[in-house]
Order: structure tokens, then C-alpha cells, then sequence
């Protein structure tokens, strides 16, 4: 059977997540219908289309999708579930927020956060913060799962002529209502996307002193992130939280800085491909996992970088 991958966007744009999830898709089968639900999502589907394997691209338009409000587009997608043998979608804050609702209402089991695919029946998935692997096999009818997606290569933008073809919708369930978003803007790359990652720990001290990083981060291109023991001081916002309980992120070139290095941690960033830590605590746990370690006092490292950056012309 056909295997179906919600669409994350923002009404606008394509979420990256998404290529990573039909990356997923493509190794459990080669039909591969995306589903995109929106406001006005005529530009969403052209750049869905042209997503290298996907087959067909499924549109449901309609003012009570703007918002991605998980009692709206569980009852689509549970609508739709008969015809697949596989739902996927990225283990985004929308994905986690809807396919929940959407595999009970079909009564089945749901398969979170895969890392791997061993078979369209078996799958594997980290638990305990990322320090052991569970593999999961599961014979349900339609199988309900969500991606990480830094597990998966992301499949080419362009490349693909997928068929659009509109859906009806199921009008509003008046379960839940849109009442507003705060949202922080900046012009860093997007923490999940961005190739380079500064992130602070409890080391820093206080806010202000992350404008060290700040300025080493405009200088490298780079995102700004923080551990919880960061965002809990009230050094920065909660938008910042790298690990467990924050964003799951795996660039070319992780920094941590004055992170001690909690499992919490490590489980949103072990994956980066090259990890640099510097802690004037030779014994903390992040040199464990890191590719190149400095042993110093981060308030005179910093500025000696960001000093060597200037140097390079940077």
C-alpha cells in the first residue's frame, strides 16, 4: 500500500523536517503521497511537488488548517488512514502535537521519534535520553510514526513532478480555537536547520554574558542554544533549550559552551558531527562525547576566539 507523510509548514514555507520524513518514507516503500493542510497552500504544494520521490501531493484547503491545530487535522488524516499502510510525520511540535490524537483515535499503537528503519515492519528508536535503543516491531494495520529528523538525510528539494490533487476537508470540529502566537525573531539561522550551533550552559553565568557567544555566532553564521540548566536560570528563552526536553539538533559544528554535559543534553546533540567543548571542568561529561576539548575558562576562550575570527577576516 501507499504510504502518506504530513507536511509540515507555516503556510508559507516548507518545513526542512519534511524532506526528512519523505527520506524516511522512501525506505519503507516507493509510493509516497504527501499531505499538505492549510490556508492558501497553493505555494506549499508546488514546492512539495518538486520533492524527489514523492508520487502524489493531497491538498486540503481551508481556513480551520491555517493553524495546524491537531483537533482540525486528526479527523482528515484518520479519514484517509484506510488507504495507507503507513502515516509518518516529522517529530516537529506540530507532528508530536497530532499524531498522538490521530493513533487513538484509530486505536492503535504509535511508533515515536524513529531513528532507523529495519523493515516496513520494524523500527528503531531511541529511550532513555538517547543512552539505549529500542527496536520496535509493530503488525497494526496503519502504522503511526513520527521521525527525528536528524536521523535522516533529507531528500532532495527539487528533482521530483509529483500530481497535485485537491481533498475535500472536515470543516472546524470546534474542539480547540487559534488565539495567538509569540514568536521570537531573529536574523541567526533556525536552531534545528542551521549547519552551525554556540550553545551556553549554567558556566555562563548570567543572560548578558551570552552576548559573547552572540558575537561569535554572527561572526561563524552560527545559531545561538543553551542547555535547560540555561534556559531554567533565566539566562535566555525557553526557544533556545537544546536536549530532551528542548529542540533535537544535529549540525556540521556543535560549540558548547560551560556545559557541564547532562544526558538531557546529550540526547539533542550527540548526533552532531563534530562536537567542540569548552569547560575548565576536565572531568565534566561533555568531553566524553566531544570531538575536540578545551580545558579553560570560557570568559577568557571566548573572546580569544571571537578575537582569531576578526584576525581571519571573519
Amino acid at each position: 500500500m501507499s504510504i502518506l507523510v504530513f507536511c509540515d509548514h507555516d503556510n508559507g514555507q516548507l518545513g526542512a523536517a519534511t524532506l526528512n520524513a519523505v527520506s524516511a518514507a522512501t525506505q519503507i516503500g516507493d509510493d509516497i503521497h504527501l499531505l499538505v493542510a492549510g490556508d492558501t497552500t497553493g505555494k506549499i504544494a508546488a514546492q512539495a511537488a518538486a520533492i524527489a520521490g514523492v508520487t502524489k501531493v493531497l491538498v486540503a484547503d481551508g481556513a480551520e488548517y491555517a493553524h495546524s491545530l491537531a483537533e482540525n487535522l486528526a479527523p482528515l488524516i484518520c479519514d484517509m488512514a484506510s488507504q495507507y499502510s503507513h502515516i509518518l510525520a516529522p517529530a516537529t511540535t506540530t507532528g508530536k502535537n497530532i499524531m498522538p490524537r490521530v493513533a487513538a483515535i484509530l486505536d492503535v499503537m504509535q511508533i515515536s521519534d524513529i531513528i532507523k528503519i529495519e523493515d516496513a515492519n520494524t523500527f528503531q528508536r531511541p529511550i532513555y535520553a538517547g543512552n539505549a535503543l529500542s527496536t520496535v516491531r509493530s503488525d497494526e494495520t496503519v502504522k503511526i510514526i513520527t521521525v527525528r529528523s536528524t536521523a535522516f538525510e533529507a531528500a532532495a528539494a527539487e528533482g521530483g513532478s509529483a500530481a497535485i490533487e485537491t481533498i475535500g476537508n472536515n470543516g472546524d470540529a470546534g474542539l480547540s480555537s487559534y488565539v495567538k502566537s509569540e514568536l521570537s525573531s531573529s536574523e541567526r539561522p533556525e536552531l534545528t536547520s542551521a549547519p552551525i550551533v554556540i550553545s551556553g550552559g549554567r558556566g555562563m553565568q548570567d543572560g548578558a554574558n551570552f552576548t559573547m557567544l552572540e558575537k561569535v555566532a554572527d561572526k561563524l553564521g552560527a545559531a545561538v542554544g543553551a542547555s535547560r540548566a540555561a534556559v531554567d536560570a533565566g539566562f535566555v528563552p525557553n526557544d533556545y533549550q537544546v536536549g530532551q526536553t528542548g529542540k533535537v539538533v544535529a549540525p556540521d559544528l556543535y560549540v558548547a559552551v560551560g556545559i557541564s554535559g547532562a544526558i538531557q543534553h546529550l540526547a539533542g546533540m550527540k548526533d552532531s558531527k563534530v562536537i567542540v567543548a569548552i569547560n575548565k571542568d576536565d572531568e565534566a561529561p561533555i568531553f566524553q562525547v566531544a570531538d575536540y576539548g578545551l580545558v579553560a575558562d570560557l570568559f577568557t576562550a571566548v573572546p580569544e576566539l571571537e578575537g582569531e575570527l576578526e584576525k581571519a577576516g571573519l
